[in-house]
């Protein structure tokens, strides 16, 4: 059985789904699409901890589909500009994991991970599945992945339910 490490950038995938289609990433569907017929290694999702009631549900979602969530503290600058990406986290958890696996998964648009990607594959010989917005995603990562796989309707929820970041 294939096994696979999977890795949510809840920020990108949060904001990139809301921009373009207004609605939200559907969590238990893509589960469902992943991890069909593999073994799930890893399956990290990584946010910003702001503290409040709806977020702390939203993570437990996340922890009943079957994530680890990994939470970073939400910076917020004398400027006004807040900080908070994982891009680093996600990068070293990536390449411990992909000599592990047969296939990573990374849900994100960001562009900084195109390297990541590429050298994920080149020295694991890993299969690297992106998942992203399609006209938000990277041309650089799309082009850096095994396979990308563009977020649309069967991966949204219906409607503008709520969910918190």
């Amino acid at each position: 059985m294939e096994r696979v490490a999977i890795f949510v950038d809840v920020q990108n995938v949060y904001y990139t789904t809301r921009q373009v289609f207004g609605r939200h990433f559907d969590y238990n569907a893509f589960w469902a699409q992943v991890t069909a017929g593999r073994e799930v290694a890893l399956a990290n999702a990584y946010a910003v901890e702001r503290g409040d009631a709806r977020q702390r549900q939203f993570q437990n979602i996340l922890r009943g589909i079957g994530f680890t969530v990994k939470l970073k503290p939400f910076i917020q600058r004398r400027d006004g500009s807040a900080k908070g990406d994982w891009d680093v986290g996600i990068t070293l958890d990536v390449m411990e994991a992909a000599p592990l696996v047969d296939r990573v998964v990374l849900v994100s648009g960001d562009g900084d991970f195109d390297l990541l990607v590429v050298r994920a594959r080149e020295r694991h010989d890993v299969t690297v599945d992106v998942y992203g917005v399609e006209r938000l995603t990277a041309d650089t990562l799309r082009r850096a992945a095994s396979h990308f796989v563009p977020i649309e309707e069967s991966l949204l929820l219906n409607g503008s339910r709520d969910q918190t970041t």
